[in-house]
């Protein structure tokens, strides 16, 4: 642009065009300085199921390569113990609770007596969500895989802070493309934007790798945020062909979740592969994540050294693996040990991206990055919650006390007893009281309930939590 022909040649305007030329460099310079940001999200992951947690029989090459480039989160925590819960709480960076979404799934398992049900039960609109957040500060954003954030129009990504979207809108869906889709619940059908419906080609997982390589590649000169929602490796149990050979030491589910997670680990590897070809890795924020602990019982998975599963608030089913990588400013190799949680995702992108997140005051999270690079010391979390109608469960340091509906309340010190073993509740009362009370406090922050569960559910999430308290055995 030719700025002296718009604005003539006089000293006045001459000074007009240094400034303007100047706020337009910085401008441009800032831009150039936003990381482009990738959050890859497992479902239903084992914690112990990944080679940089040791596991001696799974191949993860390529998430461990980005476990060397960044840092591994060793206490790393999701805010709810199943599926839609915790993705809500991740996108909306606030206790799920705080606008209503119980720790329940939407739609299918609840009751019909809450103020929303079936197709109009999903994540409220009267707030932004981790996409709007990005798209506020120059994004182009997109989602690839499982939405599971409502079924009715108005839930739907692109309404959502999203402007492209790959996937479908419900929670599950057959690894390969269906036949009949007439036979099948419409928020499982593969939709491109907004109603334009049609089954993919291949195995699922490779399709969610491809659309977002795609994406980087038309979007390689401005800023993107790509959230890759795999539905590897929830159930159905469905393998890629292309794997049946591998894991004979495994039998049945095992054996069979082994084979998804190398393809899930297979899919991560080609998009970091597409951000090394473009120049991009340097300064791209690469997340890995799990929705929740892993259903040992459904999908083989396991969640060593832990006791618990998904469904519970045991360390396996709310502890997940985590993974952040940012070559230009974070350490390589590195492990951090204190509490994080997906609620800190939003402040982290945010402040990277040049925002201020301390302005947002509804923000439950923190920014990651200076306790990863060791510029804030101290915790970045004292206290966590979670809470599933009269279940909840409270971290307090090292102290974790968990509440139950229907016997007393347990009492862990996890610096001492990751595995939850031996209750302490007995032996120290007065902890057990305050700790009640904080959990109180939480409570009263809290809108009620949009949606309830099934007494049938309640049921079997607290036959659960007695079912898996002892830890599995290493990478079994």
């Amino acid at each position: 642009m030719n700025l002296n022909r718009i604005f003539g040649t006089s000293t006045i305007c001459s000074r007009w065009i240094a400034l303007l030329a100047s706020i337009l460099g910085s401008s441009l310079a800032h831009a150039a300085e936003q990381p482009n940001i990738v959050l890859l999200f497992a479902d239903d992951a084992g914690y112990g199921d990944f080679g940089f947690h040791g596991s001696q029989h799974f191949k993860t090459p390529h998430l461990d390569r980005l476990a060397e480039s960044g840092v591994r989160l060793t206490n790393f925590y999701v805010t709810g113990a199943t599926c839609g819960p915790s993705r809500a709480g991740m996108l909306a960076g606030r206790y799920q609770q705080r606008f209503g979404f119980e720790e329940i799934n939407v739609p299918g398992i609840m009751s019909e007596n809450g103020k929303l049900t079936g197709d109009e039960m999903g994540l409220p609109t009267d707030f932004k969500t981790m996409g709007d957040y990005m798209q506020d500060l120059g994004y182009r954003t997109a989602i690839f895989g499982k939405w599971h954030m409502g079924v009715a129009d108005r839930y739907h990504p692109l309404k959502r802070g999203f402007d492209e979207f790959y996937g479908f809108r419900g929670g599950a869906r057959d690894f390969w493309p269906y036949k009949n889709t007439k036979r099948i619940a419409h928020e499982n059908w593969i939709e491109r934007n907004f109603e334009e419906y049609a089954e993919h080609e291949g195995y699922l997982t490779d399709v969610i790798a491809d659309e977002t390589c795609d994406f980087i590649e038309r979007h390689k000169d401005q800023p993107f945020f790509a959230y890759v929602s795999f539905t590897a490796v929830h159930t159905p149990m469905q393998a890629d062909p292309q794997d049946a050979d591998e894991f004979p030491q495994l039998e049945g589910d095992r054996r069979t979740v082994a084979q998804m997670t190398l393809s899930m680990d297979r899919a991560c590897g080609k998009i970091m592969d597409k951000l090394e070809e473009l120049g991009l890795a340097e300064n791209t924020i690469v997340i890995f994540s799990n929705d929740n602990g892993g259903p040992m019982d459904k999908n083989g998975s396991s969640n060593y050294p832990f006791s618990g599963v998904k469904g519970t608030q045991l360390e396996g089913g709310i502890r997940v693996p985590g993974l952040i990588s940012w070559p230009a400013k974070l350490p390589k190799g590195a492990t951090y040990d204190m509490p994080m949680i997906t609620l800190d995702f939003i402040p982290t992108f945010i402040k990277a991206a040049g925002g201020d997140p301390e302005a947002i005051v509804e923000l439950d999270g923190v920014d990651m990055v200076p306790y990863l690079t060791g510029e804030a010391k101290g915790r970045p979390h004292q206290t966590l919650h979670w809470k599933m109608e009269t279940r909840g469960a409270i971290r307090d340091g090292d102290w974790k006390l968990l509440r139950f509906p229907d016997r007393p309340a347990e009492l862990f010190n996890l610096a001492e007893d990751p595995g939850e073993q031996n209750n302490l509740a007995g032996e120290h009362p007065y902890l057990v009281k305050e700790l009640f009370r904080k959990q109180f406090a939480w409570e009263m922050e809290l809108e009620r309930p949009l949606f309830l569960l099934r007494r049938a559910e309640e049921a079997w999430s607290s036959r659960r939590a007695d079912q898996f308290r002892s830890p599995p055995a290493a990478d079994y």
